[in-house]
């Protein structure tokens, strides 16, 4: 009998494995007098899982940023002794924001006109108004305003930055959107300043999805920010560098040098922060309607997450970097919004949610208050630099209702604001939606030029040495292990508790016992799975292990499901059965990649403190092989891994950081990585569903399935693919495998790794891949089912 007709016979047989249960008594201990003490009955524990995370992942940005002082070695002798002691943290920070793309050699700002349409938009007594953009990096451009007063010279230089759902007419003062005071624009031009008023992606979601396949619900910034956080950048840091592309462009004119400064409101003011904090040569910055503490950025909108950023900064953290820069904090409210939005006919829901609350001052004080006593000497003295806007008793809080602005021209050596009431004439405004349609096509285009170079930075940063040993290779993988696990999947201590193992035998199959089992890890974070022990293990024995990952929404229960009418069997077709029933103990583990938005907000969590969902899941398999190999049933060098879809996935990121995983047999998920999870052309690219917590900072261009699969080397390592598996395409599926077949063949071991194709979808197989693991896991095939 072949391995596949052993797998489908299980839905003939009768196993009758309540009954065999019912026979069995119900506290039976697990065999051989493995430790373990009475596991009781839980509703849900996958559910119980992903809350205990939720708890620990708040502990975490707890500790993190208590701990965050570590990280800064302060001069506080002068302000620029400071400046000069940040830079490393100045110069960490431009990398996490990814504001790494170079700038143009020589900044230009061009009018934006046709033969039947001016740049000029308006004019008045005091300044004119032109459409512009200018180039940033790599055909990315800004575009916006430039207000030019008529006082000449210029007395100073602005770069202003709306909140994403703002346009650069509304704070130039062109239409009638906003009162008067947060016209600052406007009252920037009346004072003598030239403006730049630049373009952000808005929180709109016309432009997001491609008609062919998808139009989404997602805003345009998470549209952009998915596939460039991938390639290393974030939303925040090309936004970011074309600020800094005006301000270069500012700095080139000719002329007189006047003051240059940055202004941000909402949106705009994140902007301006990190602006500000990258460049303390900058006269002034003003920041309004974002500065608060900075430790629920997880509940925020997926387009403003940083990898790593809460181990090293809040806000008041940033503000520091800003020095000697005058920077004034105005506090306003800003902007309220959530995704996701009311349904969109025609539109995907696939947003990730994320809310902006209102500000309240005593949270904006609270920080700057922080700021402040970081930079407070031991004798009590605080270096000077930044200012908290007093708002007056009859402020409604708003951008520009304060005593800011006065502050800001003060900086740029302004005594006060001019005040002019000159009216804009001639007024036509540009097509704002055209506008916005360009900004995010472009950063599109470059995710896509970042995705197509991404292969050549894999292969430079992995290249290995011609004629490269196994031996050989051990060494020279390590360091790149130790890079995927600090950088991409986020290393926690190791597990602090010993296992402390709780089973509860419920049931018999054919030729096995089962034992549900769950283990300790951290406080508050345990393992789970289902452990089957095969009969007929002499004393003193010790077989070999499979662990059998589910997927996506999978329990243990899932992947076990023998009832062949249902959907799960006939994806994971019982296979821990069938290879318990071939001799293999094999133990079933929860991932906790169950329960939708909950476990997915678990990434959000992680994130910001520069860890993954697979942080926790790398530390439950850790204590999984502590215990597995613990047994005195359980050959210790002869433990497999099979999983399949995400479980597939696990597959490729676990055996590549835990190399007691001796085989790993990856189903349903390998592919050209930075293709799937970053293209707008495939209908099963990420960019198009609600799986948002794949992404992971800067993976396209360091490590791909192959990469994974090189750091599993030169231990065996099979993929199974399936013709008709929506997951990917045979021909990407066939371009990766092609270098890890290279790999093997080059350390002079081929036969320790392969490819099964098989007609069928998304599903274990179970041919090729149990033939493998009877193979490199040196266990006997049954006589039944042996050729004659």
């Amino acid at each position: 009998m072949s391995p596949r007709s052993a797998l489908c016979s299980l839905a003939f047989l009768v196993l009758g494995v309540q009954a065999a249960a019912s026979a069995e008594a119900p506290d039976r201990p697990l065999p051989f007098g493995a430790p373990s003490i009475p596991l009781e009955p839980a509703q849900d524990r996958s559910a119980d899982m992903v809350s205990g995370l939720h708890r620990f992942f708040d502990s975490w940005t707890e500790k993190t940023a208590e701990q965050r002082g570590g990280q800064w070695k302060r001069d506080l002798s002068s302000v620029e002794a400071h400046r000069r002691s940040v830079e490393p943290q100045r110069q960490a920070l431009r990398q996490m924001l990814g504001a790494i793309d170079p700038l143009p050699e020589r900044p230009d700002v061009q009018l934006l006109a046709s033969p039947d349409v001016s740049a000029l938009v308006a004019h008045s007594a005091v300044g004119e108004a032109h459409a512009v953009r200018w180039t940033a990096f790599d055909g990315v451009s800004g575009e916006g305003l430039l207000l030019v007063p008529k006082v000449t010279p210029v007395r100073a230089r602005v770069v202003l930055v709306p909140d994403a759902d703002q346009l650069p007419e509304s704070l130039a003062g062109l239409d009638d959107r906003l009162p008067r005071h947060q016209q600052v624009g406007r009252r920037l031009v009346a004072s003598g300043c030239e403006v730049l008023i630049i373009t952000l992606l808005s929180r709109e979601s016309v432009h997001s999805g491609v008609s062919e396949i998808a139009r989404t619900d997602q805003s345009h910034r998470e549209w952009a920010w998915r596939p460039l956080f991938e390639a290393g950048r974030s939303l925040i840091g090309v936004e970011v560098r074309k600020v800094e592309a005006g301000l270069a462009w500012f700095r080139q004119r000719p002329g007189s040098a006047p003051k240059i400064g940055v202004v941000g409101y909402g949106e705009g003011g994140l902007i301006a922060l990190h602006t500000a904090a990258l460049h303390p040569e900058l006269d002034a910055a003003w920041v309004s309607g974002y500065f608060k503490e900075r430790e629920s950025l997880w509940s925020e909108p997926i387009d403003r997450n940083v990898h790593g950023l809460l181990r090293t900064f809040g806000d008041a953290e940033l503000a520091t970097l800003a020095l000697p820069t005058r920077l004034i904090i105005e506090p306003s409210a800003g902007p309220a919004w959530a995704t996701p939005t009311a349904p969109i006919a025609g539109r995907r829901r696939s947003a990730a949610p994320g809310t902006i609350t209102p500000i309240a001052p005593t949270a904006t004080a609270q920080e700057f208050a922080r700021a402040l006593s970081l930079l407070t000497t031991s004798q009590g003295a605080v270096l000077p630099g930044l200012e908290l806007a007093v708002v007056n008793g009859r402020s409604t809080g708003d951008f520009g209702d304060s005593d800011a602005l006065a502050r800001f021209l003060v900086a740029l050596g302004i005594e006060s604001e001019a005040g002019s009431e000159a009216p804009w004439q001639e007024v036509h405004l540009p097509d704002a939606d055209a506008r916005q349609q360009r900004q995010v096509s472009e950063l599109l285009a470059h995710a896509d030029y970042l995705e197509r170079r991404s292969e050549q930075e894999r292969t430079r940063l992995n290249r290995r040495p011609d004629g490269t040993t196994i031996s050989a290779w051990h060494a020279a993988s390590d360091p790149l292990r130790q890079r995927f696990w600090d950088e991409h999947v986020g290393r926690l201590p190791d597990p602090s508790l010993p296992p402390n193992p709780r089973s509860r035998f419920f049931g018999r199959g054919r030729g096995y016992a089962m034992w549900e089992v769950t283990l300790d890890v951290w406080p508050g974070v345990f393992a789970w799975g289902t452990l089957l022990v095969p009969d007929g293990i002499l004393p003193g024995e010790r077989r070999p292990v499979v662990v059998c990952q589910h997927g996506l929404e999978g329990t243990p229960a899932i992947a076990l499901e023998d009832d062949v009418t249902t959907r799960d069997w006939r994806v994971y077709r019982a296979f821990p059965r069938t290879l318990a029933e071939r001799g293999f103990i094999c133990w079933v583990p929860h991932n906790p990649y169950r329960g939708a938005t909950e476990f997915r907000q678990l990434q959000r969590r992680a994130n910001p403190i520069g860890l993954t969902l697979f942080s926790v899941i790398v530390g439950q398999h850790q204590q999984h092989l502590n215990w597995l190999t613990s047994l005195p049933f359980v050959d210790p060098e002869r433990i497999g891994f099979y999983g399949i879809s995400y479980g597939g996935l696990s597959a490729l990121r676990l055996p590549a950081l835990l190399p007691q995983y001796a085989v790993s047999v990856c189903s349903g998920a390998f592919n050209t990585w930075s293709w799937k999870i970053m293209s707008r052309d495939f209908k099963g690219s990420y960019v198009f569903t609600h799986e948002y917590e794949q992404f992971s900072f800067n993976l396209a261009p360091t490590f791909g399935n192959a990469e994974l699969a090189a750091l599993i080397a030169p231990r065996p390592f099979m993929v199974e693919r399936g013709h008709q598996d929506p997951v990917s395409i045979d021909e990407k599926v066939a371009q990766e495998y092609a270098k890890v077949a290279r790999l093997y063949s080059d350390l002079g071991i081929p036969e320790r790794t392969e490819i099964e194709y098989f007609i069928g979808p998304h599903e274990i197989h179970g041919v090729g891949t149990v033939d493998f693991l009877h193979r490199h896991l040196r266990w006997p095939e049954p006589a039944a089912t042996r050729s004659p």
